[in-house]
C-alpha cells in the first residue's frame, strides 16, 4: 500500500511524463535521481492505478479482434476492416483495399505467387498498386474460360496482377470444370496444364477467396451451379468453397463434387507456405469458419462483422 507522500511523488511524475511532455531524462534531472529510477515509477503508477492508458482511436476495436482471431484459430496474421453500415460494394472494396496493402507489404522475399478466382479478389488486384517486382511470377490456381464474368477468373487475375508487379506470369488453359473425370484426368497429364498445376503447388504464396454456394454465390450466377446440384450439394454437407474446391462443416474435402475441377486440390492447398483468404459479407462467416478447421488459412483478410460472427460461440 503506497503511503500519501509516494502517492503524490508517483502523480507528480507521471503528470510531467504524460500531460506536460517531459522526457524521462528531464525528470529525472529535477528529482534528482537516475533514468531507471522515473521509468521503474512510472511503472509502479501503472500497477498501482494511478495510470490508465487509453488508446482513442476506432481501429482499436478492430485491433482487438484481429488479435481475438489469431489466438483463436492459430492465424499467422488477421486484418478486420471496419465497416460501419457500409453496403456490400462498399464493403467489398474495402477489404479488397486492405488485402492490396497487406500484399504489398508481405512480398519481401516472394518469388511465385498464387492466385484464385472471384469478385473479392478481383478488387483486390484492381487495388494493388503499380510497383515494380520484376522477380515475381503469378500463377493460376484454377482453370477458368469462357465468356461470362472472365475479368474475375483466375488466369485474367493472374495477368492483370503481374502486370502491376511488372513481373511475369502463367496460364492454365483449361476450363475450372469439366463434365466427366475422364476428361479431367485427360487434360491433367497435358504438358501445359500440368507444368502450370504444378508451379501453382510450389508457389510462395496463395491468394484465394472464400465461397457461400447457396447466398450470393458466383458459381451460381455463372452457372456453374444448377438448382439440382445445389440440392445434392446440402446433402453432401458442403459449406464453402475455396476457388471451385468444396468442403464441408469440419473443413473436409468433398470429392465428389471436387473430382471434374481443373486446377490443384485443397490438400495442396494446405501445404502452400502462406495462403492469404481475403473474404468480405457475413453470409460467408459458417465458410470461413470450416475453412479454418480445415486449416487452409494462414492470413484471414476479413470485414469486420464477419470477424464477430466467427468470433461467437455458435456460428
Amino acid at each position: 500500500m503506497l503511503n500519501w507522500e509516494e502517492r503524490r511523488q508517483l502523480v507528480k511524475i507521471a503528470n510531467l511524463y504524460y500531460n506536460d511532455g517531459w522526457t524521462q531524462e528531464q525528470i529525472a534531472k529535477k528529482f534528482g535521481v537516475s533514468r531507471p529510477v522515473i521509468s521503474k515509477s512510472l511503472q509502479k503508477a501503472k500497477e498501482n492505478g494511478i495510470i490508465e492508458v487509453f488508446i482513442k482511436d476506432e481501429t482499436v476495436h478492430t485491433v482487438e479482434l484481429e488479435q481475438q482471431l489469431e489466438r483463436k484459430f492459430g492465424l499467422e496474421d488477421a486484418v478486420v476492416v471496419p465497416i460501419s453500415g457500409q453496403t456490400p460494394d462498399i464493403v467489398q472494396q474495402s477489404v479488397g483495399q486492405a488485402g492490396a496493402y497487406y500484399l504489398s507489404k508481405n512480398l519481401k522475399s516472394v518469388n511465385s505467387l498464387g492466385v484464385s478466382w472471384g469478385s473479392t479478389l478481383a478488387t483486390l488486384v484492381r487495388e494493388y498498386p503499380f510497383e515494380l517486382r520484376e522477380g515475381i511470377k503469378v500463377i493460376p490456381l484454377e482453370g477458368g474460360m469462357g465468356r461470362k464474368r472472365v475479368e474475375i477468373h483466375s488466369n485474367q487475375l493472374a495477368y492483370e496482377l503481374a502486370k502491376k508487379m511488372g513481373g511475369s506470369c502463367s496460364y492454365l488453359y483449361a476450363p475450372a470444370t469439366v463434365e466427366t473425370e475422364e476428361l479431367r484426368e485427360r487434360l491433367m497429364v497435358m504438358e501445359d496444364i500440368n507444368e502450370v498445376l504444378h508451379e501453382g503447388e510450389q508457389v510462395d504464396i496463395a491468394l484465394i477467396g472464400i465461397g457461400n454456394p447457396y447466398k450470393d454465390s458466383t458459381l451460381a450466377e455463372l452457372g456453374y451451379l444448377q438448382e439440382d446440384d445445389l440440392e445434392e450439394l446440402r446433402k453432401m454437407g458442403v459449406v464453402g468453397d475455396m476457388g471451385f474446391r468444396f468442403f464441408n462443416r469440419v473443413g473436409e474435402p468433398v470429392n465428389t463434387f471436387n473430382k471434374n475441377i481443373i486446377g490443384i486440390s485443397l490438400e495442396q492447398i494446405k501445404q502452400i507456405k502462406k495462403v492469404i483468404t481475403v473474404v468480405a459479407g457475413s453470409h460467408k462467416a459458417e465458410c470461413v469458419l470450416a475453412a479454418l478447421k480445415g486449416d487452409y488459412i494462414n492470413v484471414l483478410i476479413i470485414d469486420e462483422q464477419t470477424a464477430i460472427e466467427l468470433l461467437r460461440e455458435n456460428v
